[in-house]
């Protein structure tokens, strides 16, 4: 097709002219490539941004094979993975490297096509000098939507400023078993806290010009006795029910344009090669068009771990089959396999132009074919590229606007799970400081935050933000008191010696603050986080037995966590003065604590996650059945010690007046319910406000409750508001007996709770009329909103 052109507007190839609709343009670019071009397009490949500007340089990792950019770039590339996130980096020379490279490459290839830059973006941009703000977990602990929406659009700010495209955030996983290591990447355990959440971080990034990348499709966090990659045995309807809603939501509301498949196989079929789930479902059902992309070696482990491919060829077959475009973090089946195989006649080439049309159509939707596309971003627009050294230090990526947002993160999400009066401490003179994660400056920080993920590789090297102890924010937040710290014992290490230091310390002291919890680090390198699973949940080495001596000391005992996971603590549960829960809260992470042990903050957080009281009682979390709970049948006892939505706070909310519009609705139908919640407490604080649904009687067996709705509700002392909820019939919907999704008539309970264990009003309704199947298109929400006029 030819461009109309005058003599003063030069030709521009027909895929480069933005005057076209996308589908036009991406055809016309795929009729002209040869094989090898378009396969160039579907791989990525990992590499390093040079410290002085300069190129990037491949990365060399144990299960790469060398790349030679030279021969790879003429026919183009598809992906850049990870350039700033491999290697410490000055951010204005990072993006300077990346720069040049882009220009390198679209030199390189005869179209101009610049590769997509993609890096991890988990809790915050993990590269060096960049805010690290709390984990997913935390996020989850927030029940803050609008808060989190606010922190993901910063953290794509700053990564689209230095010229990344795709973030590979946020993980939507369920907990279901929190001996899994990666649950401190995961928001939590019931999938509508999940989706809720997860959109909003998609929101954030995508609202920046990022392509937010959900992950991982599906079911990885349901692996077998929570060891990772571990085979997966979740049936149908805990995939349709539990699994799979957090991503429905997310993509229909959070407009997320990519989705990484899980690791993990699901009845012996891995996700990678699962043909129903990566098209049938997501493309075919929920109308999803973005690009699929590989698990880092995902799609090689279809032949080293899973068995299901002969070679390379059979892997990268396999997978475009599926429904997989991409394949990260550098190229290796999809290289000389996959173009040998295409043309022995192995793989259709319908497939690769398949993965090609949606990988060039969001390329085009990201600007990148566009005759006026620049390899200069943002933060560099008025620099001078001749001069690196006079850039360096230029771009700021830990902003004072940054840590604010992450100290808002952070104090929302400590979670007070008990409290004898203890707290807030009032001026005490001694303070006792003891445990392993006293003094460490890392204690706050998840395993893909840079220091952790990254930095420790490079142990010469400063850790490149400001990371206050929570020794250093005490004495800040008590500048009058005597804070004497003592180890105790490691994280992880078993070392008692210092255990009677510790004790004589306590028993000097006003208070004691036991500072507890994880390590996070990888594959086995930590106590929490990827490859980074445990057999129980006791606290890691001789925790519980340093705690345990507290509690004998006399002084009354303030436990603090700093910790990826829930852990049962034993006597702690009872006879510690206080129990404050953080889920790695990042580097501002320990100001927040110190400010909710002096109530300079009033904790509003609610666990994501229920706490457990036996250290062996996993798999387990607050969406079991009737028997999956404490029964005469058992001799195991799975209650929890706190559960899923708890969170105290220092002043007292009371709720009253419940009011239904009706006591019947229609099976397509809705229910209003109006309360008012009033702070009868003497300062200001923020219930959360929790709605359970109980569905009696059903056609296949139902959590005794779940999750529909939540709001945060501020109220200054004395204040009160009436709020209305409603709640469409839709969130009443299961997958029934024949696989569909269907809301059944009958009696359902509404409960408005301050958590899973504390119901305070209940509505009883009843849904009428026949049967009513919905789909993904249902309603996800109980929507709740405040009554102004009923409001003092």
């Amino acid at each position: 097709m030819a461009v109309e052109t005058t003599p003063e507007t030069p030709q521009i190839p027909l895929w480069n002219d933005p005057a076209h609709d996308i589908d036009t343009r991406v055809s016309a670019l795929i009729e002209a490539m040869t094989l090898d071009e378009k396969i160039a397009q579907l791989y990525g490949v990992w590499v390093g941004a040079s410290a002085e500007g300069g190129e990037v340089a491949p990365h060399q990792h144990e299960m790469d094979d060398a790349v030679d950019l030279d021969a790879l770039l003429p026919a183009g590339l598809g992906q850049l993975t990870r350039p700033f996130g491999t290697a410490p980096v000055d951010p204005a020379l990072g993006a300077l490297s990346l720069m040049r490279t882009q220009a390198r490459i679209t030199a390189a290839n005869r179209f101009g096509i610049p590769a997509v830059a993609h890096e991890e973006c988990l809790a915050g941009f993990a590269t060096w000098q960049a805010t690290a703000y709390p984990v997913p977990l935390s996020w989850g602990a927030s029940f803050d939507p609008d808060l989190i929406r606010e922190m993901a659009a910063a953290i794509g700010r700053d990564m689209r400023a230095v010229g990344v495209h795709q973030g590979l955030a946020p993980v939507l996983d369920v907990v279901r078993d929190a001996r899994w290591g990666r649950v401190e990447e995961t928001i939590g355990e019931d999938p509508y806290l999940v989706g809720t959440i997860g959109t909003a971080y998609v929101r954030g990034l995508e609202s920046a010009g990022i392509v937010a990348t959900l992950k991982h499709f599906v079911g990885y966090s349901a692996s077998r006795a929570g060891r990772n990659l571990a085979p997966v045995s979740a049936g149908p309807r805990e995939r349709a029910d539990v699994l799979l809603p957090p991503f429905e939501m997310a993509l229909r509301e959070g407009g997320a344009r990519s989705v990484m498949h899980a690791y993990t196989d699901t009845d012996g079929l891995p996700s990678v090669a699962d043909e129903a789930l990566l098209t049938e479902l997501l493309r075919d059902t929920w109308g999803f068009d973005g690009t699929v992309v590989a698990d880092y070696f995902g799609i090689a482990f279809l032949r080293i771990l899973h068995g299901l491919a002969g070679d390379w060829a059979d892997a990268a077959g396999t997978a475009l089959r599926a429904g997989v475009d991409v394949e990260l973090p550098t190229v290796k089946t999809f290289g000389a396999p996959l173009t040998e195989a295409v043309r022995a006649g192995r793989v259709p080439e319908a497939l690769i132009d398949r993965a090609l049309r949606r990988v060039l159509a969001q390329k085009a939707r990201l600007g990148l074919l566009d005759p006026d596309w620049s390899p200069v971003p943002p933060a560099l627009a008025a620099a001078d590229p001749a001069d690196p050294d006079a850039l360096r230090g230029t771009v700021d990526l830990d902003s004072p606007a940054n840590r604010e947002l992450a100290r808002t993160v952070a104090e929302e999400a400590v979670v007070l799970l008990s409290n004898d009066g203890v707290l807030p401490l009032a001026a005490p003179r001694r303070i006792a400081l003891v445990g392993p994660n006293a003094e460490e400056a890392t204690a706050v920080l998840g395993c893909y935050s840079f220091p952790q993920h990254v930095g420790v590789h490079h142990p010469d090297q400063p850790v490149g933000i400001e990371l206050p102890t929570l020794r250093e924010s005490l004495e800040r937040e008590f500048p009058d008191a005597e804070v004497t710290v003592v180890r105790g014992t490691g994280v992880d290490d078993g070392d008692t010696s210092s255990l009677a230091d510790a004790v004589a310390a306590a028993r000097d002291a006003d208070v004691v603050v036991a500072v507890l919890g994880d390590r996070a680090g990888l594959f086995g390198r930590g106590t929490s986080g990827e490859g980074c699973d445990v057999e129980s949940l006791a606290l890691p080495g001789a925790q519980q037995h340093l705690l345990d001596a507290l509690l004998d000391s006399g002084t009354p005992v303030v436990t603090v966590l700093l910790a990826g996971r829930p852990y049962a603590l034993g006597r702690a549960v009872e006879e510690s003065a206080a129990v404050v829960q953080s889920f790695f809260p990042g580097a501002e992470g320990t100001p927040a604590l110190a400010g909710v042990l002096s109530g300079r903050v009033n904790p509003s957080g609610r666990l994501p996650v229920s706490v457990p009281r036996g250290s062996g009682t996993q798999p387990s979390t607050y969406l079991g059945a009737r028997l999956a709970q404490a029964s005469e049948v058992s001799n195991v006892d799975p209650t929890a010690a706190f559960p899923f939505g708890h969170g105290l706070s220092y002043t007292r909310f009371v709720w009253s007046d419940l009011a239904v519009d009706t006591d019947t609705a229609a099976t397509d139908g809705e229910v209003t319910l109006a309360f008012t919640v009033r702070n009868a407490g003497e300062r200001p604080g923020t219930e959360v406000v929790q709605l359970y649904l109980h569905d009696p009687v059903a056609s296949v067996v139902q959590p005794v409750q779940r999750l529909v709705g939540f709001t945060r509700v501020p109220l200054r002392a004395g204040e009160s508001r009436r709020l209305r909820v409603t709640v469409p019939a839709d969130v009443a919907s299961f997958t029934g007996r024949d696989g569909r999704r269907v809301v059944e008539p009958g009696e359902l309970e509404l409960r408005l709770s301050a958590s899973s264990g504390d119901p305070r009003l209940t509505a009883r309704v009843t849904l009428e009329g026949p049967e009513h199947h919905v789909d993904h298109t249902r309603r996800f929400h109980a929507l709740f909103e405040e009554d102004t006029a009923m409001t003092a």
